[in-house]
């Protein structure tokens, strides 16, 4: 059945070829150089969540043009079919069904946020197409589901690293402010799921909107609230800004931790001269002239960091670093399985060791489709304006 024409998009819109015919002796036969190798994408290059999607767009197509460029894969060209979905989890799921049925994808990178995967994911699965999320939500791949991976850190994850941090700083009691969005929502749960293991206890216990502008009344009730040592701020796009701003505005000494949902130089911008000794997890990218040379990370965070903004002309981020890993996990795991089966795809992703991402060092098994743990994260603080490693506590 057609899809009504005002849900097919241009880039936006249409599918993004970027297979390039690849010619020479190796591929010599029965056409094997005509017969791509379709691996399906689905983010959100426009609309709400475009600061996310935009990236991870502009990464997948430069990476697979650099695959096409040194001869594709398994001596094949490989395409990438492209749809935003413009932050609509509904058409997600429509391009999700057109990846599926009439594009016959291998693999699929996307998408961009938790809403978009998780109404896609029964499409794939149901089609035993493998799946690499670039989102965040836990839910995405806990519990485990066969053909579901996904790339950026959970805020599970988050929550750790900050308590392992508070706990490092002798932190036991802490006041909480976070935002009833999804991704507000799911951090404090997990946070708080998590924070009995670290023997830290929350004392004040707050929220805001969406489209709050003010946070004082709350952060006045955290300031007066007896015992507090620390303040955690689950949240993501502009509410950590304003909480950041308000929490300077009213003279707060204590430590204030941020998520890793804020990890963009965005945020310092938004924020300004509050964001000053800010502390939040964040990935490696973010730090990327700052990494020991002997870290195994830097010279792969490096070369993303150069080709991505030689390229595209912007500073990198961290969710191009979610689709960088994204593709070439999906490209390893192809070599590997030496094959462009789906369920070889598949079984060659569940057993990646020790891959060195963008986002950090995974290691995939039948119970962690992630394969990211705390040591991933970096424990940064906001100094004059940029990011700095924070040392640890002694």
């Amino acid at each position: 059945m057609d899809m009504p024409a005002r849900l097919r998009p241009v880039l936006r819109a249409a599918a993004v070829m970027l297979a390039t015919a690849v010619a020479g002796p190796a591929l010599t036969g029965p056409a094997v150089a005509a017969d791509p190798i379709k691996i399906g994408s689905v983010v959100s290059a426009t609309g709400p969540a475009a600061f996310l999607g935009d990236p991870e767009a502009k990464t997948l197509k430069l990476y697979v043009d650099e695959l096409n460029k040194k001869g594709g894969l398994l001596g094949r060209p490989v395409e990438l079919v492209l749809y935003d979905d413009g932050g609509d989890a509904n058409k997600a799921r429509t391009f999700a069904t057109r990846l599926v049925e009439d594009d016959k994808v291998v693999a699929m990178v996307g998408g961009t946020s938790t809403g978009a995967t998780m109404a896609m994911i029964p499409v794939f699965e149901e089609a035993g197409i493998p799946v690499v999320s670039l989102a965040g939500g836990i839910e995405i791949i806990e519990p485990v589901r066969a053909f579901v991976f996904k790339t950026p850190h959970t805020d599970k994850t988050a929550c750790q690293k900050i308590f392992e941090d508070m706990k490092a700083r002798g932190i036991t009691k802490t006041g909480m402010i976070s935002g009833t969005d999804g991704f507000g929502k799911s951090m404090r749960n997990q946070c708080l799921k998590v924070i009995g293991q670290y023997g830290i206890t929350v004392l004040a216990d707050e929220s805001y909107g969406a489209t709050d502008s003010d946070m004082t009344p709350q952060l006045n009730k955290i300031k007066n609230t007896a015992g507090v040592e620390a303040v955690l701020n689950p949240g993501f796009g502009q509410g950590p800004a304003i909480v950041t701003r308000n929490y300077a505005q009213l003279g707060i000494k204590l430590p204030l931790y941020q998520s890793h949902g804020v990890a963009s130089k965005s945020f310092i911008e938004l924020a300004g001269p509050a964001a000053e000794g800010v502390r939040l997890p964040a990935p490696a990218i973010l730090i990327d002239d700052k990494l020991a040379d002997n870290d195994p990370q830097k010279p792969v965070v490096a070369e993303y960091k150069t080709s991505y903004e030689k390229a595209s002309g912007q500073p990198v981020s961290t969710f191009g670093g979610y689709a960088y890993d994204g593709i070439q996990l999906v490209a390893r795991a192809i070599e590997s399985a030496k094959s462009a089966d789906p369920k070889k795809i598949r079984d060659a992703l569940e057993a990646t060791k020790g891959y060195v991402g963008v986002t950090g060092i995974y290691t995939f098994t039948p119970t962690d489709h992630l394969g990211l743990g705390t040591d991933s994260f970096r424990m940064l603080v906001i100094r004059n304006g940029d990011w700095a490693l924070e040392a640890p506590a002694r």
